[in-house]
């Protein structure tokens, strides 16, 4: 593929590492005779490092041997989580770096999509929303309009989020994962 198909989402393979493109944005040149450069922000799902690279329009770029699969979290131990790939059955142990920043969201069972790379899971999305239990938050106080518009809940799962205040202990909320946000009663 060139550069002028790189798109946000996309995995490239660069210095020998799965890539993922969180930017693209394109510049074009104002002398004569320039040619269009292509600038992308990634990740490198090895190492987490956040980078910035550029290309010439046209110039070749590898698509990295990735692939996205459905997994199921099976249970924490520790500071790792357990995976579970559901078309092969195949389990693997997550460290710290994949497993700490969405284990807030992630109850037994929750299925999840692994990125696969070279036979291991070099990323872990979770489902878009989640339904947790509340198990702490302040009490409900009638008829006060001086209050802040939020107060702190803790989860199940330990998350902390902030929720509105007529939210009760051992109530079910909806959970926006990727911005750690309330969105609703169930």
């Amino acid at each position: 593929m060139t550069s002028n198909d790189i798109k946000r989402g996309l995995v490239l393979l660069l210095d020998s590492a799965p890539c993922l493109v969180l930017e693209v944005a394109s510049q074009s040149p104002s002398a004569r005779g320039g040619s269009t450069l292509i600038k992308i922000k990634y990740r490198n799902l090895l190492t987490r490092q956040v980078l910035e690279k550029s290309f010439k329009a046209g110039e070749k770029v590898d698509e990295a041997d990735f692939e996205k699969r459905k997994g199921q979290f099976l249970y924490a131990d520790g500071e790792k989580g357990i995976f579970m790939d559901l078309e092969s059955y195949d389990q693997f142990e997550l460290g710290v770096e994949l497993f700490e920043p969405i284990k807030g969201y992630l109850l037994d069972g929750t299925e999840v999509i692994m990125g696969m790379f070279d036979g291991q899971v070099v990323s872990i999305e979770p489902p878009m929303t989640v339904e947790l239990v509340v198990i702490q938050t302040d009490p409900v106080i009638k008829h006060a309009t001086a209050q802040a518009q939020s107060k702190e809940a803790i989860l199940e799962t330990g998350l902390k989020i902030q929720v509105p205040p007529y939210l009760e202990t051992g109530e079910k909320v909806k959970v926006d994962t990727r911005e750690a946000r309330f969105v609703s009663r169930v």
